[in-house]
């Protein structure tokens, strides 16, 4: 471990912006997230005249942000960025330390701990001499070298399975729209639009845009069976799981967690009886769309009275029912229903009059299974994503902390420098 003095420092020193000339102006994101452009300026809009320069690969530190991991190595595409004087910016010494590694280091806790430790709650700044004093590990060069390559591949990994879980979902919005307008025929079938989709596919106007002319517009309420409601305190000894609506996750459409509750513990929402297949979808901020279907673990289990329950009549497909009010067509339709304002909520009753699509059953069921498949190849893709995040923290404490040592033949490679500094 050594003190950042003995590898950085401080570099001083102030411009007068020109009122005629566009500025970079970047800031740091907290918790060692790195630096990114704020915005571009043009030099007349700044109160402040005098700003300093940062330069590529320059180590920074926020006064006022240090306690909430305010650090960052300047990426080279911020070369001349201007900074403020709330900014302390620090020249690294490349012959002892790589920048690389330093972009690293400041995702550690191991920084801002160091602030913590150095002030109350209450006095939130630091200073340049303070930031010379906290310590970092400081293995060779070519070993910090080879820690943020392999640091680097992972965080890379995790990025392009990111960069597909993106593009998926963009995917199933896109076959979504084609799906629910023309049904399940091909993508280039309803692309033809107006002359060759008419032909394949005949369209009717209706309250939802145009459909296949063979399919219904129903209200919701019409497709749907009552949901029966329980009383848990009147069977106190009752053991069973409860969904609330924090139990929904709005990103993945799906009940990822619930409580084990006996009768006598259950809140007075716990009233809904919940079957497999059914759909639950929350009444409370409706355009949060915390929307799911429910697993067959959770059948025979109870719900919040925060959802309404949607349990789908025979001639109607329980995930297609799914599909059909997780558009983004639906939900808006029924926002329109929504009152309060501090605790904005719409009735069951607001739900169950909403518009939906009804082809025949078979239709339904491609429908489903053509959303269902792209839902797991994005349910593969953020296991992927989850475990590279997971093994990215693991490494970065265990070489950063020396727990994990990298071979000696692999860290000979990096006897060259190899400037990129994540951001």
């Amino acid at each position: 471990m050594v003190r950042l003095g003995e590898v950085a420092r401080q570099r001083k020193g102030f411009i007068t912006v020109d009122e005629t000339l566009v500025y970079k102006r970047p800031t740091i994101k907290l918790y060692g997230q790195g630096m990114v452009l704020r915005d571009n300026v043009i030099g007349a809009s700044l109160k402040i005249k005098k700003q300093q320069v940062c330069k590529a690969y320059d180590f920074v530190v926020a006064e006022i942000d240090a306690k909430c991991g305010g650090f960052a190595v300047v990426p080279p595409f911020l070369e001349g960025a201007i900074l403020s004087s709330h900014y302390f910016i620090f020249e690294l010494d490349k012959e002892k330390v790589d920048p690389n590694f330093m972009s690293y280091i400041v995702k550690l806790p191991l920084l801002q701990r160091q602030v913590e430790a150095r002030g109350s709650t209450n006095y939130a700044s630091v200073r340049p001499s303070q930031v010379i004093t906290y310590l970092i590990p400081l293995p060779p060069l070519p070993e910090q070298r080879a820690i943020a390559h392999v640091l680097r591949a992972v965080q890379r990994a995790q990025e392009a399975s990111e960069r597909v879980i993106a593009a998926l979902r963009e995917l199933k919005k896109s076959l979504m729209r084609h799906l629910f307008t023309y049904g399940p025929v091909a993508v280039s079938v309803g692309a033809q639009r107006a002359v060759g989709a008419q032909r394949a596919v005949p369209l009717q106007d209706t309250e939802l845009g145009p459909l296949p002319a063979h399919w219904q517009v129903v209200r919701l309420g019409e497709v749907c069976q009552k949901s029966p409601q329980v009383v848990p305190t009147k069977a106190p000894d009752w053991q069973f799981k409860y969904v609330d609506v924090s139990c929904v996750d709005n990103s993945s459409l799906n009940i990822v967690d619930y409580q084990v509750l006996t009768g006598k513990e259950a809140p007075s929402r716990a009233r809904k009886l919940i079957k497999a297949g059914d759909v639950i979808f929350a009444t409370v901020r409706p355009y949060l769309k915390r929307i799911a279907i429910v697993p067959p673990s959770l059948d025979g289990q109870v719900c919040s009275t925060a959802f309404c329950v949607l349990s789908p009549k025979p001639e109607v497909d329980g995930s297609y029912l799914f599909y059909a009010v997780s558009t983004d067509e639906f939900v808006s339709s029924v926002v329109e229903y929504q009152r309060g304002s501090s605790y904005p909520a719409i009735t069951d009753n607001d739900v169950k009059r909403g518009f939906i699509p009804l082809p025949p059953l078979a239709e339904q069921q491609e429908i489903a299974r053509i959303l269902q498949a792209v839902d797991r190849r994005i349910e593969v893709e953020e296991v992927s994503a989850r475990a590279l995040e997971t093994l990215f923290k693991t490494l970065l404490h265990e070489l950063m902390t020396a727990k994990r040592r990298l071979p000696q033949e692999f860290i000979a490679r990096f006897q060259q420098e190899e400037i990129h500094v994540s951001v």
